[in-house]
């Protein structure tokens, strides 16, 4: 049947002179989630579409929808359509009888096309579908988001303590940068770290660090520039480069070498554009951790090119086996870097959202570009206040999260368990993770003829009601990945991997 249908919807774009993107603008139209990385699946025939979807494409193409998805009946008879469809058909359709014959046509409104690039697939169609089930009674097992609340996670007592005793005096905006305690907080933990060159006024907080990864790239690019990506990365770090208006360029990190940066692509991918490269240490979604050579070996091409080092550290407090985090900017304090962190996953409280970054380095380099930092940090006011109030407790003392990271502890033995047990599944191999709580399987593809990640990851859920997010999801390229967060209890993850070996014991993607 794919064959067929995505043949199908090829000849009927071609008859009706439509492109992907058409289809996309007119989904909006009518409220329907159709993104540009869908229709390429359905195109280029590695997946085939829901039934709501199936009637949206047939009713814009105006053909019957049995006949789109590969049954033998006419192509025109009985077609499709969608309620007041007539008016939303594409400008060059020629048919009198579907024009309005009086008053005026409705003005709607279209997302901006600075999105149609933008994509968080860790978020996406998969997790639309688990929502769907969720919404129809289905319970669904959630391992696509690292969200330690659900699992039994809880905030230390120290830091709900100090928030509750410190409420009644955050209801007031703080500095746009965020509180002197906070940041001064931040301050020396990045003397820990051994960051060099870093004073309080370097030091922004943030609604988690998403909103700070957003605001420092919409500070730094224009149209055209060009920022290096991990591959697999953190989405939202691609999506952010796009949607400022850059292009992302994905180095490739390889599994064979623990998942780190392949140097040699680095370097081949850096042109005249290049003004940035992005690590994510440790990272995710591969638990990989960076070792010094590494780092220094990206601090040299960053030397060699000129280029703005932005790491993302916040699992930097989540590292096992008796190894050390190591903080790129303390290796480059000749080069500009800007660092982030928080609280989110170190003190399991990521709906607080509290994030910081730290500029370090020569700054010198950057003035004009923190001048717009401050802009865009001025604009949004301040970062959450209440949730700065807890920074400086949550940095100083006992890290209460050390506790689970060594043998006994709950993420160390989590990691142990789902290691082994995926390991063992027939087809599925993994690198052991070393920090976070991801770890990132390979999968077989020609043992189960995958060809859609997505598919994989929608038939996974579909059959287990296990929620996992495909490798596609995280800019990787071919459909031999997925991740898992491996935060649930021994007991849960010990079912949930039996079932998914359970899944791949039969599996054989259509």
């Amino acid at each position: 049947m794919t064959e067929s249908f995505s043949t199908r919807l090829n000849d009927a774009m071609a008859l009706r002179e439509l492109k992907q993107i058409d289809f996309v603008h007119a989904a909006e139209k009518f409220n329907i989630k159709l993104g540009k990385s869908h229709m390429s699946q359905y195109v280029s025939g590695k997946t085939v579409p829901r039934a709501d979807i199936a009637h949206f494409l047939a009713a814009y193409l105006r053909v019957n929808e049995d006949w789109l998805m590969g049954k033998d009946v006419p192509m025109e008879e009985h077609a499709a359509i969608l309620p007041d469809f007539a008016g939303e058909q594409p400008d060059h359709v020629d048919d009198a009888s579907e024009q309005p014959t009086e008053g005026r046509t409705m003005r709607t409104f279209t997302k901006s096309h600075k999105l149609d690039n933008v994509l968080y697939d860790v978020r996406g169609p998969v997790a639309d579908e688990a929502a769907r089930m969720e919404a129809a009674g289905t319970h669904i097992l959630k391992l696509n988001i690292g969200n330690p609340a659900p699992f039994g996670f809880r905030t230390p007592d120290e830091v709900v303590y100090d928030m509750s005793q410190q409420l009644p005096d955050t209801e007031g905006y703080s500095p746009s940068k965020g509180l002197f305690s906070a940041r001064k907080a931040i301050m020396q933990y990045a003397q820990l770290k051994n960051i060099p060159n870093v004073s309080i006024d370097d030091i922004y907080t943030g609604n988690g660090v998403s909103e700070l990864i957003n605001l420092s790239l919409s500070a730094l690019l224009d149209n055209g520039d060009e920022v290096l990506v991990p591959s697999p990365d953190y989405p939202l770090w691609t999506a952010c480069v796009n949607l400022a208006g850059g292009t992302a360029v994905h180095y490739v990190c390889d599994e064979d070498s623990e998942w780190y940066p392949d140097i040699d692509d680095m370097r081949s991918k850096i042109t005249s554009n290049t003004k940035a490269i992005v690590i994510i240490n440790p990272n995710n979604p591969t638990g990989a951790l960076y070792p010094k050579e590494v780092l220094q070996q990206i601090v040299d091409l960053a030397r060699e090119h000129q280029l703005m080092i932005f790491s993302d550290e916040i699992y930097d407090r989540l590292v096992m086996d008796g190894l050390e985090h190591i903080s790129i900017a303390s290796l480059a304090p000749d080069l500009f870097c800007v660092t982030f962190s928080g609280l989110s996953k170190s003190h399991m409280i990521a709906g607080w959202r509290v994030g910081w970054m730290v500029l370090s380095g020569n700054k010198r380099l950057a003035k004009d570009y923190i001048e717009g930092l401050n802009m865009l940090a001025n604009m949004r006011m301040c970062s959450n206040v209440p949730a700065q109030s807890v920074v400086q407790t949550a940095l100083g003392g006992h890290q209460s999260v050390k506790d689970y990271l060594v043998p006994g502890g709950r993420i160390y033995d989590q990691r142990e368990l789902v290691y082994n047990m995926l390991n063992d599944i027939p087809g599925i191999t993994a690198v052991k993770p070393k920090a976070a709580f991801y770890i990132f399987p390979k999968i077989d593809v020609k043992k189960f003829n995958i060809h859609s990640d997505e598919q994989f990851a929608l038939d996974l859920l579909h059959d287990k009601h296990i929620l996992i997010s495909h490798g596609g999801a995280f800019n990787w390229q071919e459909p031999d990945h997925f991740r898992v967060v491996y935060l649930p209890r021994i007991s849960m993850l010990k079912e949930t991997i039996g079932e998914i070996g359970d899944f791949f014991s039969t599996y054989w993607q259509a």
